[in-house]
């Protein structure tokens, strides 16, 4: 076959554009590759950092705050068992004996912790017992986390203002555009705002009166029938306003 100039010209522009495509296909697999692994690098760092962030605000948490912490899934355990939703009562009545919420009773046991109070709940519920047997349980361990709130003291206003932030982190979680998306985050918020409830009720001082209204009213945002799981919530904006309006009172 006799090459042309024009067939030599034309053979090294095919050359060239095919170097030239396999260039931009490799450096750009290899930007993929990279851009792959630098997402994989951010996603391991902010887990590590989330899990960091957890444990060392749990394990610098005072022990009152852990216990207020404690106290508010115990006491939205309480709710929905009595609004005849043991399984969903289940997860947060276990929270104090679970394996995985270990820093949170660093030191408590002095101040009368009774984790068997708990572990038997949780049991008697796996078995399915009658509620009649269940409830005398329940009062128990609810008299001990008072208990524990009572021995392990602190200042009430700053406990509450804790169980404030916690309210608006937890239904910030549990609520996304008026549906329930974590059932389990919207149910602690409740729980947090109760204990909040009953520890302003200690409180005695010029504002007490108003704190206890804004608690009662703050309370009143999941339904008198309990947090239920599919509940239509109140929204993340109205609870943050009225959680304001009860710091504004301690």
């Amino acid at each position: 076959m006799k090459i042309t100039r024009n067939n030599f010209k034309q053979k090294t522009m095919r050359k060239s554009t095919l170097i030239i495509s396999l260039s931009i296909l490799f450096l750009t697999s290899c930007g993929e590759s990279k851009n792959q692994e630098h997402q994989k690098e951010e996603m391991h760092e902010e887990h590590q950092k989330e899990e960091m962030h957890e444990d060392h605000s749990m394990g610098t948490l005072s022990v009152e705050k852990r216990i207020a912490f404690m106290s508010g899934h115990v006491e939205v355990g309480l709710a929905l068992y009595r609004a005849g939703k043991p399984d969903q009562a289940a997860q947060h009545l276990m929270h104090p004996v679970s394996e995985m919420h270990q820093a949170e009773r660093a030191g408590i046991d002095s101040l009368g912790f009774k984790p068997e109070v708990f572990k038997s709940v949780s049991k008697a519920m796996d078995e399915g017992k009658p509620a009649s047997e269940i409830e005398p349980m329940l009062t128990e361990a609810e008299e001990n986390i008072t208990l524990l709130q009572k021995n392990a003291g602190g200042d009430l206003n700053e406990i509450i203002a804790f169980l404030m932030e916690t309210v608006v982190e937890e239904y910030g979680a549990g609520v996304r555009d008026g549906k329930i998306v974590e059932a389990g985050e919207y149910q602690d918020a409740f729980g947090f705002s109760m204990v909040a409830l009953k520890i302003s009720k200690r409180i005695e001082g010029d504002k007490s009166a108003q704190l206890v209204e804004a608690l009662t009213k703050l309370v009143s945002m999941w339904p008198e029938g309990g947090p239920l799981a599919d509940s239509t919530p109140e929204s993340v904006e109205d609870v943050v306003e009225q959680t304001q309006n009860v710091t504004q009172n301690l």
